[in-house]
């Protein structure tokens, strides 16, 4: 148990958590000389990231969560000791799955009550980078092509135009749950670089942090997940490795083959929506658009 605070960045997906996770992995000595303690996950390979919550899927349904906050104290405790922790995950909210089904983070509000309740101190600051819906749906329903088979995007662009809730809703539930002494929403036009990222985060650093080499996760283009498709739809089974191979094999074929792309229409309908939920979360109490 602790009474120091948290300060957590908790994404969104298809935000650059990746080169945030990066920047916080690059700068961990000095974070660590400065007395912060450092939380972020090993999923994109970094070595030295220790940080593996289990928090409550769909699956799951209405289980207690006692379970889970146990697991998570223990974690962020074992990582935290006695100092001030900088965590950085943005599956707090859960898997973007459900987008197919027209379900935005269907289990955040649980979630978010299992990482409240395992934390004894104050949460700091939140800080949450939105993205617009348009290029967030493209972005996951590609991002999942790449390692599962995906029903055509004509079956399911449906559910993404008639998404049940947005951003505005998400950030409720950190606000209202976890009770941040700031809480901080960044649109994806406006991050800036990762270490300002991480003066937003920790407004209080000195001078010393270093933008660590950019290591851009190469997107799959077309021809690579038109490819990709094929196989799982023929019940292959790709490790990572393999995989990715493919997207690298295509990565010079960019030409347009429409893979799953919305219309002119349908572009401006999420556009709309996204600017509507943008005002919302600019009237909202206790909470810094950016």
């Amino acid at each position: 148990m602790t009474d120091q605070p948290l300060y957590l960045h908790a994404g969104a997906h298809r935000t650059g958590t990746s080169s945030f996770q990066l920047c916080l992995d690059r700068n961990r000595d000095w974070l660590e000389k400065q007395g912060y303690a450092v939380g972020y996950t090993s999923r994109d390979g970094l070595s030295r990231g220790d940080l593996a919550l289990r928090l409550p899927a769909p699956r799951h349904g209405g289980r207690p969560l006692q379970p889970w906050i146990e697991g998570a104290r223990v974690m962020l405790d074992d990582i935290a000791g006695d100092r001030p922790l900088i965590v950085s995950e943005e599956n707090v909210i859960g898997p973007m799955r459900p987008f197919m089904d027209g379900r935005f983070y269907p289990r955040a509000e649980r979630r978010i009550k299992v990482l409240h309740r395992a934390w004894s101190g104050p949460f700091a600051h939140v800080l949450f980078v939105i993205r617009p819906y348009g290029s967030l749906y493209m972005s996951q329903y590609r991002k999942r092509a790449e390692d599962n088979y995906v029903d055509p995007f004509d079956e399911v662009r449906s559910h993404y135009l008639s998404m049940n809730r947005g951003w505005p809703e998400i950030i409720a539930a950190f606000r209202d749950i976890l009770r941040p002494e700031a809480l901080t929403v960044l649109q994806y036009d406006k991050r800036g670089s990762s270490i300002e990222l991480l003066s937003r985060l920790v407004p209080d650093l000195p001078a010393g942090l270093v933008e660590p080499e950019d290591r851009v996760n190469q997107s799959a283009t077309d021809a690579a997940l038109l490819h990709l498709q094929e196989r799982y739809a023929k019940g292959e089974k790709l490790d990572r490795a393999a995989w990715q191979a493919v997207i690298a094999e295509h990565a010079e074929d960019t030409t347009p083959r429409g893979y799953a792309r919305f219309d002119e229409a349908e572009t401006a309908q999420l556009d709309a929506r996204y600017a509507r939920d943008v005002e919302r979360i600019a009237e909202m109490d206790d909470v810094t658009l950016i």
